[in-house]
């Protein structure tokens, strides 16, 4: 480990003190705003293509392997996205990275919607999945950064919850376009290129963000900005102490970061398995449980689901982040997926009954949203020091979407292979896993300042 910057504890912790302490104010919103459109663009993204992909079975005879690729290609893209962009943060800055990866999508999505085959459509997804996971740890990160001590849960967890309104959307704009007498041709085409319009819509805000007060004290030892920017923020005068020199420690991969490393990644490794799997594979498992129903009939009963589960699932997390822990309200999420999918394994029956049916998987949705899927990203922002909380971040959502490609790639095949009981049953032993992990290595920093995450060196007069 080696001493960073000039500063002293002292100055640090009083500019960062107030940051922390400030009541809730209007940047805080417009920096929610701000990150939760990128958010909404990557769920849109990542989960339109579930339909997408039922649309052009017929039209270009893709066969399960093709869909598999499809389905799982930004994925795997993502999880590179995360870790090059985390990495890079932690050098150059929150700031210098931010709008980066919007600017990717953006592109990338105007570039799916005109690929004229499927290796091109393919390779135009790559690029849509860089930026998607570039936007994990850049966005998380800044959030967790700009809030304050007593509402940092609900603020990230806000950022998060747009995820959920592109999950709404997603079907909502499918089953709208599908409806319409637009050939199904031109349709897929649309449904990418809208992806864009989101991505696009905040690049010049995020370009314009000033860098976090934390990292511009802690990281780079510039207490003069630093302070400059609490100070606009929130319109408060800050002063710097004047007390001993106590250096902060530019922390390494130690074995306490590391423990918490294989709890962040582990947890959302295990959590994207079933949480994508399960999602961008709806149709498969809508079809399969309504042979009969027509493509737009499959993309309405998932955004019902979306709207009746998930997104009141975000916003009982965003109200109780605060009140209940990360650690709690994660493993309540992963006891209760492992009920609901166990209980869809141990009586197949119920796959027969589509109401009983309906009911468990939308139960399912909603503590995944109030629970890991929310957590395993509000997490990895708290528990690594500031110089590692970019890296640890992206290594955490790269592991996430490891386990999404696996689950996205395998899960078609195993449904198709073994039938829905048995591929319930899989994500049931996936979710206790996920119980395990929580309970043995995860912090709790609710109520906690990021300074406790920090270094000091003994002091000097």
């Amino acid at each position: 480990m080696s001493v960073a910057g000039s500063h002293d504890q002292g100055s640090t912790l009083n500019v960062l003190k107030s940051f922390d302490e400030a009541k809730m104010q209007g940047f805080h919103w417009r920096t929610v705003f701000t990150a939760g459109m990128g958010f909404f663009t990557d769920a849109y993204d990542l989960f339109i293509i579930g339909t997408v992909t039922a649309i052009l079975t017929p039209i270009w005879g893709l066969t399960t392997g093709n869909i598999a690729i499809l389905n799982s290609t930004s994925l795997a893209a993502a999880a590179l996205g995360a870790l090059f962009f985390g990495r890079l943060m932690d050098r150059f800055g929150r700031k210098a990275m931010y709008g980066v990866e919007m600017t990717m999508l953006t592109f990338g999505a105007i570039l799916c919607a005109f690929a004229p085959s499927f290796g091109w459509l393919v390779a135009f997804r790559v690029l849509v999945g860089f930026g998607v996971g570039g936007d994990y740890p850049t966005s998380s990160v800044l959030m967790s950064e700009y809030s304050n001590r007593t509402n940092r849960g609900l603020l990230v967890t806000m950022v998060f919850a747009m995820q959920g309104l592109g999950l709404l959307i997603g079907p909502l704009v499918a089953a709208a376009l599908l409806s319409t007498s637009m050939p199904h041709e031109i349709v897929w085409r649309v449904m990418l290129g809208l992806g864009a319009i989101p991505a696009a819509s905040v690049i010049y805000l995020r370009r314009k963000m000033a860098e976090t007060p934390r990292y511009l004290a802690v990281v780079k030892g510039d207490m003069a900005k630093a302070g400059a920017v609490v100070s606009s923020l929130t319109n408060t005068a800050v002063e710097r102490a004047k007390v001993t020199t106590q250096k902060v420690v530019r922390q390494t991969w130690n074995k306490r970061n590391l423990i918490r490393l294989i709890g962040t990644a582990g947890s959302w490794f295990l959590l994207d398995i079933a949480f994508y799997g399960n999602g961008v594979s709806s149709q498969l498992i809508l079809k399969a449980l309504l042979p009969g129903a027509a493509l737009v009939t499959t993309t309405l009963v998932a955004a019902a689901i979306f709207l009746i589960a998930a997104i009141p699932g975000y916003l009982v997390a965003a109200k109780y982040m605060d009140k209940l822990g990360r650690k709690a309200i994660q493993l309540v999420g992963f006891v209760i997926m492992a009920l609901a999918y166990g209980a869809l394994f141990l009586a197949p029956g119920i796959a027969k009954l589509p109401i009983l049916f309906l009911i468990i998987y939308g139960v399912s949705y909603f503590f995944i949203e109030f629970g890991p899927n929310t957590t395993t990203f509000i997490v990895p922002a708290e528990v690594f020091p500031t110089n590692l909380r970019g890296s640890g971040h992206g290594m955490s959502a790269a592991a996430g979407k490891v386990g999404a490609f696996l689950g996205a790639f395998f899960l078609p095949v195993i449904l198709a292979a073994s039938g829905l009981p048995f591929t319930m049953g899989l994500l049931a032993g996936v979710a206790l896993l996920g119980v395990l992990l929580t309970a043995l290595i995860l912090p709790e920093m609710r109520g906690h300042s990021l300074d406790e995450t920090e270094e000091f060196a003994p002091a000097t007069t």
